[in-house]
């Protein structure tokens, strides 16, 4: 039987405060500024945000039947734009083997075009939220400088996501959430692995053999969420060589066994640890929430390019001491318990 889960309600902020906010930019430069991030409304707003999308997905299977929201179809429509660009821009005869120099084009067209693209998401009132979330979508597609595409680049991404929720554009219901991961975050995922196979793209902060995946997280996160209240396919199963992809899981397994060579235990030595070490979806679903928030969001390196501030809030000074211990916060993990509140 299915638990049952109480999640946190996201706020919302009113269009009329943007002119009162700054804009997003680079805040974290130290590792105590990771520290702080972690005491700020911001990553509050991030931490209830993917447990609503993780909790909206689970026992739901790909391909997605259901009919997005106008502003889901818009994003999409975005999303299709900036794949067509690629075709536009074939990479360059180069013998590189890394960090194909026409990225850096399709790179310069974006930041060129971002408020043209975004003036077609966020129209009327919304427009309000351009320079807002420009920094965020600029951020979400790789390193145009080093050429290369990592998990930070991911999470600006879905930072950028959250932005548009806590303005309204989508509305925190489950199934625009389930949509958001489903539609949105599966079409993202398609453009990234684009961009990376046609420019050649470095990984960003590999860990090698040791790491979970050199470029991507989020989608295992969804993914163990999508089969944690199933019995049928165990974990395990993800060692079988033609997986069907009817979650996320799988598609990120069957996209790590495209870009590696050889045997899976070896070049994943994490994933292979996962399927043959952890008993069930549940457990995986969980781990994962917290190697996450060690791995990336913990990680200077990682997240130190993300756009902060703003809509995103910096605020660490507000709601507790920075030298107060951090794990007096809620953990992502134990965000299905109650919602956050203010330390005084």
């Amino acid at each position: 039987m299915a638990e049952t889960v109480v999640l946190s309600q996201l706020r919302r902020i009113p269009l009329s405060e943007l002119g009162k906010l700054g804009v997003p930019g680079s805040k974290i430069k130290t590792d105590a500024d990771v520290l702080a991030w972690k005491t700020t409304q911001s990553y509050r707003d991030y931490a209830v945000f993917l447990r609503r999308l993780n909790e909206s997905v689970v026992g739901q299977f790909l391909p997605c039947t259901s009919t997005p929201s106008q502003a889901v179809t818009k994003t999409l429509e975005l999303l299709n734009t900036l794949d067509r660009w690629i075709d536009e821009i074939p990479p360059l005869q180069s013998p590189q083997r890394f960090g194909n120099l026409a990225f850096r084009t399709w790179g310069a067209r974006l930041e060129e075009r971002a408020d043209e693209v975004l003036s077609l998401l966020l129209t009327g009132d919304f427009s309000a939220a351009i320079p807002h979330v420009k920094p965020l979508l600029l951020t979400s597609f790789g390193s145009f400088t080093r050429m290369d595409y990592g998990t930070g680049h991911e999470t600006s991404f879905a930072l950028f996501l959250l932005a548009l929720m806590l303005v309204r554009l989508y509305e925190p219901t489950v199934e625009e959430e389930r949509s958001l991961v489903l539609h949105v975050f599966v079409r993202y995922l398609e453009v990234c692995w684009k961009l990376q196979d046609t420019y050649r793209l470095e990984p960003a902060g590999s860990h090698g053999v040791w790491g979970l995946d050199d470029s991507s997280f989020l989608g295992y996160i969804f993914g163990s969420a999508e089969l944690r209240e199933q019995t049928e396919l165990p974990v395990a199963a993800v060692l079988q060589q033609d997986l069907s992809l009817t979650n996320l899981y799988f598609m990120m397994i069957t996209r790590v066994r495209q870009v590696k060579i050889g045997p899976f235990h070896e070049h994943s030595s994490q994933l292979h640890s996962i399927a043959v070490g952890v008993p069930n979806w549940k457990k995986v679903n969980s781990g994962l929430f917290k190697m996450y928030e060690a791995e990336v969001l913990g990680k200077r390196v990682v997240v130190q390019h993300l756009p902060l501030g703003g809509l995103l809030e910096w605020d660490y000074g507000a709601h507790t001491s920075a030298s107060d211990n951090i794990l007096a916060l809620p953990r992502l993990t134990h965000l299905h318990t109650q919602a956050p509140r203010a330390r005084s």
